[in-house]
């Protein structure tokens, strides 16, 4: 601008426009850093916001969020968001936790029960697998309040959670220890989970029971077109639309010294409105031993429930698993993935680092 050039001078109208956009633009970044108080930025692109209710995470590749309230653990239903094809969840959530069970059944103390502990079978909720509840109440919908760690390192986010059993079956005593480790990291369309449970009593058959990936909400199949159980086979969506038990069908349960090559259970998303396919949603648990039964069965919705443990334990022995959930192009991509990262049953967080552990570390 030419000085004393009337006409290159901006009015002091359109001049206070243009600062105030850009102080409302400045406070907009600020407050995107705000919201998370000591998280903010990090790495090559993730962003993490805490509103306090939810532990959110945006990155280039997906969003996803943890709630810190209500229906509590894993990823947040609705909320893992695949930014290559739109695509989400299409849950109640993903890496859900429940409570601790065993084989058996508490028909002889149920009416000393509290509601919470109870466990009914017989029916096609449960099918006619006899099991009770060893500690609880319910984690997801029981818990009410969780309060996450959040990590931020060089190119991921690591989300930490606890709590510890407050109620448990006659003769056992509560006091189990869960923890699950979330690491969200940059560039991928997976994350990666971990359970840990610290047991308070000695057990045969004790095991944490999951959702993995998490269960499918629909009408009729209109938003996934198939099922894939490494361990069973593919099936498609017009297999579920009417209920049946679990035991009727694609049930899962280990055989001593027989584990499958991979555990992977997955399901292809599709549009209920315009039925576009979408990517395949996996969820791997990367040492097959660790899984003693797993459940695929309809009951108002796909039912993905999966139990890890399933061992004989003493009091301070810890049940471990790990998983790697996310998006997927194809079955191929999904084992080629499985079989790179095979092996680890729980993950390390130290400083401002990550590791996945195997077996013995």
């Amino acid at each position: 601008m030419l000085r004393g050039d009337r006409n290159s001078l901006p009015s002091i109208t359109i001049l206070t426009r243009r600062l105030a956009a850009r102080g409302r633009a400045t406070l907009a970044r600020l407050a995107c850093i705000g919201l998370a108080g000591a998280a903010g930025l990090t790495g090559q692109g993730l962003v993490v916001f805490d509103d306090g209710d939810q532990v959110r995470i945006k990155g280039a590749v997906y969003d996803a969020a943890v709630a810190k309230s209500g229906y509590v653990s894993g990823v947040a239903g609705g909320s893992f968001l695949d930014h290559k094809t739109g695509f989400r969840d299409a849950g109640f959530g993903l890496a859900i936790v429940d409570w601790l069970v065993e084989p058996g059944s508490d028909e002889r103390y149920r009416a000393s029960l509290q509601e919470q502990l109870v466990y009914r079978f017989g029916d096609l909720v449960h099918g006619r697998i006899p099991k009770r509840i060893v500690e609880g109440p319910q984690i997801c919908t029981r818990a009410r309040r969780l309060d996450p760690k959040v990590t931020r390192g060089a190119d991921f986010v690591a989300v930490q959670m606890r709590h510890e059993f407050t109620q448990a079956a006659p003769g056992r005593r509560p006091g189990s220890v869960w923890e699950q480790t979330l690491v969200f990291p940059e560039g991928k369309r997976w994350f990666y989970a971990a359970d840990t449970v610290t047991l308070a009593n000695d057990g045969v058959g004790t095991a944490l029971r999951i959702d993995m990936p998490g269960h499918i909400r629909h009408r009729g199949g209109d938003r996934f077109e198939r099922i894939y159980l490494s361990y069973d086979g593919v099936y498609a969506s017009d297999q579920f639309t009417k209920d049946f038990a679990p035991d009727a069908r694609y049930r899962y349960v280990r055989k001593p010294g027989e584990p499958p090559k991979r555990f992977i259970r997955a399901y292809r998303l599709r549009d209920p409105r315009t039925g576009r396919r979408g990517p395949w949603l996996a969820g791997m648990t990367l040492n097959p031993e660790v899984v003693s039964e797993a459940w695929c069965h309809q009951r108002g919705y796909v039912s993905m429930i999966q139990e890890v443990g399933g061992g004989v334990y003493r009091k301070g022995d810890q049940i471990r698993a790990a998983y790697l959930i996310g998006y997927f192009d194809s079955l191929e991509e999904m084992d080629r993935t499985f079989d790179r990262e095979a092996g680890p049953v729980a993950i390390e967080v130290k400083g401002e680092s990550w590791r996945l552990v195997k077996p013995g570390e």
